[in-house]
């Protein structure tokens, strides 16, 4: 089995640097509208032979070291129970917006084992087909916030944030909620098949550090050491805003990501040399061509100097007009750059 993915998140030696991609398995590939069809993700979702195909599809386009599971953040909604539906332009919207007392009332405790089973049986396809590791994830409790308390959510995430403020009590009861099952929906993962759980928190960076650090840092504290305890292996991410990275590196994380707004070598030293990163090429970099493309995955790689603990990949997803030549293009690249060649040319 290919573990390169793994033994970075271990910051072993590696002969290369391991590399995958958020948002691989979709958008920019022909044979995905093909296999997708009129259907919306979520419906392919429920669909464990056709979602793990597609899961599957990016290692016939470029030989990336990890296969991301094909689902969404608000997958988890369905566990729950709720009539989460994905509208064009909008993203998930809900039934009716959760903000008061009688609605965060209404929800059930859920086994996300048994209630998104679909997930599961998904996962275990791809562990009896595949020979590198397949990254599952969840969708930090504060991004979930902004499909449920605003439904459909502000660009400003205004209501979210406004609901933050105004209802703190309302916001711990939710944002507890989804932190316990979060755990139990990683941890359930991993039991069918997922070698790591990357916790994305996608829309955080539209807060000030100290809103994070009070209101959404706890929950993703008590997720990531959840995880932990129960020997996961994580990685945690958020974009949007390079001023959280203490406050995220304090959440926890076996590997903390990074978008393309951080000179990769600052941003570790800010992290901690005690674990590895993800990152940070910047995803517009791949619409300029493959020379661009290629100088881009060099420089990230020569900050980082073969320095054991790091994972190449994009700040936040492929964009749907990437070609995956360019792609399989700085796959091959990073490949083909030797680690003790890195070393050697450090100046630390």
């Amino acid at each position: 089995m290919n573990d390169r993915l793994i033994r970075a998140l271990r910051r072993e030696p590696l002969d290369t640097t391991p590399v995958w991609f958020m948002r691989q398995a979709g958008r920019s590939l022909d044979r995905y509208h093909e296999l997708k069809g009129e259907r919306d993700l979520l419906e392919v979702t429920r669909d464990p032979e056709l979602a793990a195909e597609i899961t599957m599809l990016p290692l016939e386009y470029f030989p990336v070291d990890g296969a991301v599971l094909y689902a969404d953040i608000s997958t988890i909604f369905l566990g729950a129970g709720i009539d989460v539906t994905i509208e064009k332009g909008l993203g998930p919207v809900l039934p009716h917006p959760y903000n008061d007392a009688r609605t965060i009332e209404s929800l059930e405790p859920f086994e996300p084992s048994e209630t998104l089973d679909f997930v599961m049986e998904t996962l275990r396809i791809l562990k009896r087909r595949l020979d590198i590791p397949v990254l599952g994830f969840i969708g930090a409790p504060f991004t979930l916030m902004t499909y449920m308390v605003e439904s459909p959510r502000s660009r400003e995430r205004a209501g979210t944030k406004a609901f933050m403020w105004r209802e703190p009590e309302l916001w711990d009861r939710l944002m507890s909620y989804w932190s316990e099952h979060l755990i139990k929906f990683g941890i359930a993962q991993v039991e069918a098949g997922a070698s790591v759980i990357q916790l994305f928190d996608s829309w955080a960076g539209s807060l000030h550090p100290s809103d994070y650090r009070r209101s959404v840092l706890p929950y993703n504290q008590r997720i990531l050491e959840g995880l932990a305890a129960a020997g996961v292996p994580t990685i945690n991410f958020a974009t949007g805003n390079p001023a959280l990275l203490p406050h995220l590196a304090r959440a926890g994380g076996d590997l903390i990501g990074l978008d393309w707004r951080v000179e990769i070598d600052e941003a570790w030293e800010v992290v901690g040399t005690d674990r590895g990163v993800q990152g940070n090429l910047d995803p517009v970099s791949l619409l300029a061509g493959k020379d661009v493309a290629i100088a881009r995955a060099g420089e990230i790689l020569r900050a980082v100097g073969g320095r054991p603990g790091h994972i190449f990949n994009v700040g936040h997803g492929l964009l749907p007009q990437t070609d995956p030549e360019v792609v399989r293009a700085v796959v091959d690249y990073v490949h083909s750059v030797s680690l003790e060649e890195l070393r050697a040319q450090s100046p630390s």
